[in-house]
């Protein structure tokens, strides 16, 4: 939790510091979308606080994991500020170094309490269905974000589902581009689903099994 908020800070000074240096605001919004992507951490962790009475979920749980849910894709949802680069070109590369820093550190918020919540669902049932819940968390998200990147629904629209299943319907029934739209879905989902696989298994990285891979490249290496 230091790390992401020390992380979190710079991101956010850098932003603060491009905006002092260039006077303009077009970046500001990323320190709206960092704030966003540390809510499903706070469910997260609300959720978790609530399942330590019992191994079958209460009503409390759900209701937080269901807000998680909602504001995961937040997180990695900076990556699609990207965009901006293609608007905004005068500081290309400064640009591209602030957006992916902040976009970096919102990736591993939202991955750590998708952690909290994969071991939740594994004391609840299984290492398999933790599994089968961390893919359908993938695939939903990158939908999630392709509904937020292409037409800037959020996750307070949920209040006004009545809305979201009007646009949505529009969409798919008239938008040229839905089968793109779909395609970027999936890509998005299998981004997160490996980028969150690899970080997984580096947690598994004790000091003991780093050296005995090095052990291991060194004999190699002798050979």
């Amino acid at each position: 939790m230091l790390a992401l908020t020390f992380a979190s800070a710079v991101s956010v000074a850098l932003v603060i510091g491009r905006i002092i240096w260039t006077r303009e605001t077009h970046y500001a919004g990323l320190i709206w979308n960092l704030f966003l992507a540390w809510m499903p951490m706070i469910f997260a962790l609300l959720a978790r606080e609530h399942q330590k009475e019992d191994v079958n979920p209460g009503w409390r749980f759900l209701a937080f994991g269901a807000a998680w849910l909602l504001f995961f894709p937040n997180a990695p949802y900076i990556f699609t500020d990207i965009i901006h680069l293609t608007q905004y070109y005068s500081h290309f590369w400064i640009d591209l170094m602030l957006i992916l820093i902040n976009a970096l550190t919102g990736l591993i918020i939202g991955f750590v309490s998708l952690y909290l919540m994969q071991s939740a669902v594994r004391r609840m049932a299984s290492e398999f269905t933790s599994w089968l819940f961390i893919i359908a968390v993938a695939l939903l998200s990158g939908f999630g974000i392709c509904l937020g990147r292409f037409l800037r629904l959020n996750s307070w629209d949920v209040i006004a589902p009545w809305k979201m299943l009007h646009t949505v319907g529009h969409w798919v029934g008239h938008s040229p581009g839905y089968p793109g739209s779909i395609l970027f879905s999936i890509l998005f989902a299998a981004f997160l689903f490996v980028a969150y696989l690899m970080l997984y298994a580096l947690t598994y990285l004790s000091p003991q099994r780093i050296n005995s891979i090095t052990a291991v490249g060194s004999v190699r290496s002798v050979d």
